[in-house]
């Protein structure tokens, strides 16, 4: 296929080799994923079957249900685990490392989320609209191109079979429902009235989403479609979703969103009576009072003096657990971030010893809204312009030509209590625990255990904001 963004071409190549260390087989994730009878389709020709489009319905601030969806096709969805769930995270594990490490070096002082499982949903959704000349790009950028096919054509995967895997994935998470870990996905999308939008793109917010609305607006008012489109997110979302869309144009022909939630509690409870008011350290000159939680017992963890940190296993149900990586004392966090990569947390995580650890951590819930498009452009903007910019094709997303899309945001949100699914397990009164409080920036990643699918990359800079 031709690349015409060809400084990038290192970058995507190293976003997929790098996620391929796994101890199995090697299966080229292009055949687990490819579409039935592919064949290397020529990037300028016609679309191979006619557009079929699906009307709107116009968004109506009093009607608030969901889009309607063939629940049989769900359920088998969700018992599609296989092979597939591995290689995919492998490949998102890789491309969210490399985002996340994008964001944080332009927002080194905030707290940041990142959910790689959800942005690498966006992605496909818009894969699915895309001419094959854009479609090609997006193969590149997410692992999934062939790697032989020649300059002039593209082999394609279906992408409806991505988003099910990844859909897969999450439900991993939900199955452990007597832990009380949940994952909710939602998906918005806003079109300007006289559109259809295919039925492809609107199969796929439903592949990998708990519920969809796709609404027609009139965007000729831009103000009151503003007020309009974001009261009804509100209301749809239960209040998690609030303000999400400014500025918008009167010629806007597609706003779309994602909300991703994680919502659970810790697999074991730390101990009330010892939470108390402690000192972070946000940075050399400041600090905060931060409600810092304690617990004793048996923790995975490890003392990396390569990479001048402490990295401490958290269970969170049955399958998920949360990786959190804090500096050693005058080490910068931003130096750790930059060297993430699939191989270092794979290391870390086979590197752990388990033994008596006193842990203090910040109480901390975060929510972080990710403007996808000025994500790809902190990547480099190259790749925002051919992915979603000005020389992107979507002429098989909506019956109007030329298609554009104005806003793909991404609402991430991680909420954990302070209670636990088990009850606190008896500390023996022989061996002498280690001391750990988390009181200064760190970093953390939440991964589902079975498909090791990195479902968040965050860092919490000040615990109290």
């Amino acid at each position: 296929m031709q690349i015409l963004w060809s400084p990038l071409v290192a970058l995507l190549v190293c976003c997929y080799h790098s996620g391929c260390h796994a101890n199995r087989v090697y299966v080229h994730p292009f055949h687990l994923f490819a579409a039935e009878n592919v064949s290397c389709e020529t990037l300028q020709a016609q679309a191979s079957k006619p557009l079929v489009t699906l009307p709107v319905a116009p968004l109506d601030p009093e009607v608030l249900t969901a889009d309607s969806r063939d629940t049989s096709e769900l359920e088998a969805q969700r018992q599609n685990i296989t092979e597939r769930t591995a290689v995919l995270a492998e490949l998102l594990n890789s491309l969210g490392l490399r985002m996340y490490q994008a964001l944080s070096s332009k927002q080194q002082s905030t707290n940041i989320l990142l959910s790689p499982v959800n942005t690498y949903g966006s992605l496909v959704t818009f894969y699915l609209g895309a001419s094959k000349k854009t479609a090609s790009s997006f193969q590149l950028l997410m692992g999934l191109s062939s790697g032989t096919d020649p300059e002039d054509c593209v082999s394609l995967v279906d992408g409806h079979k991505v988003l099910k895997t990844l859909q897969s994935i999450n439900s991993l998470v939900d199955d452990d429902s007597d832990l009380k870990a949940e994952i909710t996905t939602q998906v918005w999308a806003f079109t300007r009235q006289d559109a259809q939008l295919s039925e492809d793109f609107v199969q796929g917010t439903q592949d990998f989403s708990d519920s969809s609305f796709i609404r027609g607006v009139d965007f000729s008012k831009p103000q009151e479609a503003e007020q309009l489109v974001n009261s009804f997110v509100d209301k749809t979302s239960d209040g998690k979703v609030k303000s999400i869309f400014k500025d918008l144009n009167a010629s806007s022909d597609l706003l779309f969103i994602t909300s991703f939630n994680f919502q659970g509690n810790w697999k074991t409870a730390f101990q009330p009576e010892k939470t108390s008011l402690q000192e972070f350290y946000v940075d050399a000159t400041t600090t905060v009072m931060a409600q810092l939680m304690t617990h004793t017992g048996q923790y995975y963890f490890l003392n990396d003096k390569v990479q001048r940190c402490t990295v401490v296993k958290l269970s969170l149900s049955k399958r998920s657990y949360m990786l959190l990586v804090m500096p050693h004392e005058g080490a910068n966090l931003h130096d750790i971030e930059s060297k993430l990569r699939t191989d270092v947390m794979s290391d870390w995580h086979q590197s752990l010893q388990e033994g008596l650890l006193e842990l203090s951590l910040p109480k901390f819930s975060i929510s972080f809204v990710n403007d996808l498009r000025d994500l790809l452009t902190q990547m480099d903007p190259e790749m925002e312009d051919i992915l979603l910019g000005s020389q992107a094709e979507f002429n098989q997303i909506s019956n109007i030509k030329p298609f554009t899309v104005d806003k793909v945001v991404n609402k991430v949100m991680f909420e954990m209590s302070e209670e636990g699914a088990e009850p606190q397990e008896k500390i023996q009164e022989s061996g002498i625990s280690v001391k750990l409080t988390i009181n200064r920036p760190f970093f953390f990643s939440v991964i589902e255990g079975d498909s090791n699918a990195i479902l968040m990359l965050g860092k919490i800079t000040n615990p109290t904001l």
